[in-house]
């Protein structure tokens, strides 16, 4: 029962009129400042590695390079986007998930405008990021200075992990691929998609938050949308910095803080999960899901609020991990858009 308690209440609270969706997603947007920043950061150095003799340019001369030296690392990059007459009353930042950056909101992978487009057209500033160690944000030498090696994850592993099928049903060959009937990505493009995967680290979780706490610092106050990896970073960026983050969107986090965190202190920061569909029979999910429900639930026995957004129990079917890529993205944006309304998020 507890994971469908909201489901009518919720339907009915988020579904913006389709009149006025339709509307804000066609008007011209005004755009005041286009702009961006790294954050965070520290100078380590680097001695005793040996020299090497490169090429950089085809033609050019060999050069000496020495590695030693002092070298920024660790730093975060995010570009936002501020509208002339923003709606919000706080700028949306949107967090991608593991092994991939800020792409994710920004144009599914069939071409389609992503929720960056969504939510500036609904009246948010917004800032997309790339978290420490991916995209623009750069990488550091490992393991000198990112401990281990990164991780690269395989065309295949996605199929099964993000749901779109079973993981027997991938193939090499798209027309040999198995997906569920019901499902909600554009199958045609899951190898356009796959050109977004980039290498992650699975021992970097300490250098990450420290990089998203000082963005919270630099961009905040604001409500903040996170992606799988990208939920735990920001369930505990909420708990570092409760005066700075309004409300708190975790689509299908993978992720949450121990049993001993102080949940009390996101009493007055609303939370809200989105769950897509065929969860309940992959074992790596379910157990997430339970671990975040757990969450969910020392947050309301503390005074606070950890709505639930269950897709399948509002007879919406086939979604995938990948939400805001998935055919109907823009209908699950205007129930989030409903809630942020509902919370009262908006001017």
């Amino acid at each position: 029962m507890q994971r469908h308690f909201l489901a009518a209440a919720l339907m009915a609270a988020m579904a913006l009129p389709a009149q006025a969706q339709a509307q804000a997603q066609t008007e011209p947007l005004q755009i005041r400042e286009v702009g961006s920043l790294h954050v965070g950061g520290r100078i380590a150095t680097l001695e005793g590695l040996p020299e090497k003799e490169i090429t950089f340019s085809a033609g050019a001369p060999p050069t000496r390079m020495n590695p030693n030296g002092e070298f920024q690392v660790e730093q975060m990059y995010a570009q936002y986007i501020k509208l002339a007459n923003p709606r919000a009353r706080y700028p949306l930042l949107l967090w991608h998930g593991g092994g991939l950056t800020g792409v994710t909101w920004e144009t599914t992978p069939d071409g389609r405008p992503g929720w960056q487009m969504f939510f500036l057209r609904a009246g948010h500033d917004v800032w997309v990021s790339d978290a420490m160690e991916r995209g623009r944000s750069g990488w550091a030498r490992f393991p000198e200075v990112l401990p281990g090696e990164p991780i690269f994850r395989t065309m295949g592993e996605g199929w099964g992990l993000f749901r779109l099928g079973d993981q027997a049903g991938w193939n090499r060959e798209p027309a040999k691929r198995v997906a569920f009937p019901d499902s909600r990505f554009p199958l045609p493009s899951w190898d356009q998609f796959m050109k977004q995967g980039v290498p992650r680290w699975a021992t970097t979780d300490r250098q990450i938050q420290a990089a998203y706490d000082a963005y919270v610092q630099a961009a905040c106050p604001c409500v903040v949308v996170v992606h799988s990896q990208g939920g735990n970073f920001g369930f505990t960026a909420a708990l570092n910095a409760p005066d700075k983050i309004r409300a708190l969107i975790a689509v299908e986090p993978s992720g949450a803080p121990p049993q001993a965190a102080d949940a009390a202190k996101l009493k007055d920061i609303p939370h809200l999960v989105v769950w897509g569909d065929h969860l309940a029979d992959n074992s790596f999910w379910s157990k997430v899901r339970a671990n975040i429900e757990r969450w969910q639930g020392q947050i309301r026995a503390a005074g606070g609020a950890a709505d639930t957004l269950d897709l399948p129990a509002m007879g919406i079917r086939g979604n995938s991990h990948m939400l805001m890529m998935d055919t109907n993205s823009d209908e699950i944006a205007g129930r989030v858009q409903g809630w942020m309304a509902s919370k009262g998020l908006m001017k």
